[in-house]
């Protein structure tokens, strides 16, 4: 099968390389010329486990190649497969005009007989609105996963798919059966529905973890032990996301939080739910500022140690990094940071007079009043409490998600303090 993959940034990228692993000749296509020249050279624009070696190795294999022409990508393609990462502003607020102006420039090159896949993020009613290019669309909602971007496409629970016309349906089988036989077949904007109700799902258990945590401190409760509470129950199940921890950070949930009550304001339907989670998400934020300041306090030119600053392990991504947030607001308060990170090696220009950049998580340590562990890279769990004790001038450390409970969480000499639990009892 001919497929054109348009927009190649994490999501392209990915699904590129793995369309082309499963048998297929993909061109990728991306206006910006750039991103192509790089991804001629074998290097994709973001780091993800795999994806260099992947793309090296289809390419080499002549099922993948990359151009900014829109003629040529699309002469023989049978599914163009738009996978731009739509922008996100300060308000998680989704740039769809991005992604429209982007299918608009071109549509000159479109074949009618294609069909037109689209899994970037955008709001119901995005997909039915392309008919005028094409009467064959698709939408498929991605599930990107940041350092598991690869097994998680290439591997699907199920894959979702909503389809204008039902004699689309075999084109579309045959491309996804090397990743999954189980098709759910709905309605495009039932599909596209279904991407919001997911991640708002999310949302509300993340944030219901979260507030209940924030009321277990108070009252002496371990919230990791009424997590384990609830996940034995049989209507919750073990693998619910209830997890007490940080905050979730701008994009993907915040972003489809946004559209549903963009929605309720369109229609006149109150989303008193929706507004909620976000409302009790923001408050959230300030957990680790609170209990940093609280744990700084009457300390002269206090010395913080920050181990990771990228917004998830396994990426070298800083763009709405939560640790990057919390760094620069120490900053602002005078603190001197100091963090270390497995995947950066230099820090952009604007970050360096507020972070220290060091060498490895030792260096960090040495002299610190307080450690935070704001990026769950598995490196920090090869540091032993006495990595902690003998560096540090105050061994105390923020642990929002529990990453180090297993090494830091029974150590006397350390004063560790996670989200959900009362340090009093620790």
């Amino acid at each position: 099968m001919n497929v054109t993959v348009y927009g190649l940034w994490h999501l392209g990228c990915v699904t590129a390389a793995c369309t082309a692993a499963a048998g297929n000749h993909v061109v990728g296509l991306d206006l910006d010329a750039p991103v192509v020249d790089a991804l001629r050279q074998g290097n994709p624009p973001i780091h993800e486990p795999g994806l260099k070696d992947l793309i090296a190795e289809q390419s080499a294999a002549g099922r993948l190649s990359f151009t900014t022409e829109a003629a040529k990508a699309l002469r023989d393609a049978d599914i163009l497969w738009v996978t731009f990462d739509t922008p996100v502003n300060d308000r998680d607020e989704a740039d769809v005009d991005f992604v429209r102006d982007r299918l608009k420039a071109i549509a000159p090159a479109l074949s009618p007989k294609t069909i037109i896949l689209i899994s970037s993020q955008v709001p119901v009613g995005f997909t039915r609105k392309q008919r005028g290019l094409t009467p064959f669309l698709a939408y498929s909602p991605e599930n990107l996963r940041l350092g598991k971007a690869i097994d998680v496409l290439r591997n699907p629970e199920r894959v979702i798919l909503g389809v204008s016309d039902e004699s689309i349906k075999p084109k579309l089988a045959e491309l996804f059966a090397p990743f999954s036989q189980r098709i759910e077949w709905m309605s495009i904007e039932s599909a596209e529905m279904t991407k919001h109700a997911i991640n708002a799902f999310l949302a509300t258990s993340v944030t219901f973890a979260n507030e209940l945590a924030r009321l277990c401190e108070q009252v002496g409760a371990d919230a990791k032990e009424v997590e384990r509470g609830l996940k034995s129950e049989g209507r919750i199940g073990p693998k619910a996301y209830l997890s007490p921890g940080g905050a979730f950070a701008g994009g993907t949930l915040a972003r489809d939080l946004r559209f549903l009550t963009l929605f309720g304001r369109q229609h006149g339907v109150e989303t008193p739910l929706f507004d909620g989670v976000l409302a009790s998400n923001d408050t959230h934020k300030g957990w680790t500022r609170d209990k940093v300041s609280q744990m700084l306090k009457g300390i002269d030119k206090p010395v913080v140690a920050v181990l990771g600053l990228t917004y998830k392990p396994g990426t070298d991504t800083l763009r709405r990094s939560t640790s990057v947030e919390l760094c620069q607001w120490m900053s602002q308060q005078g603190y001197w940071v100091k963090a270390h990170d497995p995947a950066v090696r230099e820090l952009p220009q604007e970050l360096r007079p507020a972070i220290a950049l060091t060498a490895d998580p030792g260096e960090a340590l040495w002299g610190a009043d307080l450690a935070v562990v704001a990026t769950e890279w598995p490196d920090y769990r090869k540091l032993s409490g006495e990595d902690f004790v003998s560096r540090m001038r105050r061994p105390a450390v923020i642990d929002p998600n529990w990453f180090l409970v297993g090494t830091l969480g029974g150590e006397r000499r350390i004063h560790y303090v996670t989200t959900g639990r009362d340090s009093a009892t620790i």
